[in-house]
């Protein structure tokens, strides 16, 4: 992958990196990057685990907006049958 880059190139490259996200970001952005690169092999392969894949994310407000949307649809049934 890496064979047209020499190592001047990717020295300069791990520079900018540095310089653009700074020291104390550098294990985050990698660690993500690792696990991207991870999710994209398994998902080409085929390797998607049934458990991740009926995982569901808790965005927080969502119960509250949730409840907001009921209220409302009840409010306009009630509106309309009247």
């Amino acid at each position: 992958m890496f064979r047209s880059i020499g190592w001047q190139e990717l020295v300069i490259v791990l520079v900018i990196v540095l310089i653009l996200f700074g020291p104390k970001r550098l294990p985050q952005l990698g660690k993500t990057l690792g696990k991207t690169m991870r999710s994209i092999r398994d998902g080409v392969e085929g390797k998607l685990d049934s458990a991740d894949e009926s995982e569901e994310v808790e965005v927080p407000g969502k119960a509250e907006a949730e409840a907001k949307t009921d209220t409302k649809v009840e409010e306009d049934s009630k509106t309309a049958s009247s």
